[in-house]
């Protein structure tokens, strides 16, 4: 029998909590159920879980504090954020403390579930990658970094993810909507202006070397030129 893939899941809210404590239970998983975040951060560092749940508004530490300071000292650790929060702003500052996708509450189980294995298999993938000559830079996609003459730049996971999709149809359209479903899970508009951002973030970051580009191609998607 597989061993169950180990969860920290950190939710205040004792009813909720519960139900999606046994449902991924029910799915082989193994939980590790916190109330807070200073005792979810205490979980991970004792338990070093495989994938986090973190509701954002917790007491004691909230979910992007909670996030931010893993993040540190875990670079690849999936994480995902349970919120009643859904404006764009929200949705943005989940991604910019380390997450990695971001459910509005109230949501499936069945939803959860499908986002967790889709981070768990990207997870995998990335195991097994190499350096990835990008003009001159070098992409380490499992360290999340780029390297120019020697500096390192560090990625955030979805930069890295992107960059990843980029630099496997370099000098090709890379569909927008496929790559927002596969990346962010659904390809709606608040999720189409997240893109945009993290595609502007990856532009100022390989700027040093002016060959190459990533322009957009207007109702189609991206393309990196190299």
């Amino acid at each position: 029998m597989n061993t169950p893939i180990k969860i920290l899941l950190a939710e205040d809210e004792a009813a909720l909590g519960q139900i999606v404590k046994e449902s991924l239970e029910t799915r082989n998983f193994e939980v590790l159920y916190c109330k807070n975040g200073e005792e979810a951060l205490q979980c991970y560092q004792k338990e070093q879980p495989e994938l986090l749940v973190l509701d954002v508004m917790m007491p004691k530490k909230d979910g992007f504090t909670l996030a931010s300071e893993i993040r540190a000292l875990d670079a690849t650790i999936p994480i995902i954020f349970l919120t009643a929060k859904s404006q764009t702003k929200d949705v943005l500052e989940g991604f910019q403390h380390g997450g990695n996708d971001y459910l509005k509450k109230p949501f499936s189980m069945e939803e959860l579930i499908v986002r967790i294995h889709n981070l768990l298999d990207r997870l995998r993938l990335k195991s097994g990658s190499e350096n990835i000559d990008i003009g001159k830079y070098t992409f380490n996609h499992t360290k999340q970094m780029i390297t120019f003459d020697g500096l390192e730049i560090p990625l955030t996971h979805r930069e890295a993810e992107l960059l990843f999709h980029l630099s496997e149809r370099r000098n090709q359209i890379l569909d927008r909507r496929q790559i927002l479903k596969k990346i962010w899970g659904d390809d709606d508009f608040f999720n189409a202006r997240s893109m945009d951002v993290f595609i502007s973030k990856l532009r100022k970051k390989l700027g040093r070397d002016e060959d190459i580009q990533i322009v957009n191609v207007r109702g189609y998607g991206y393309k990196l030129i190299c």
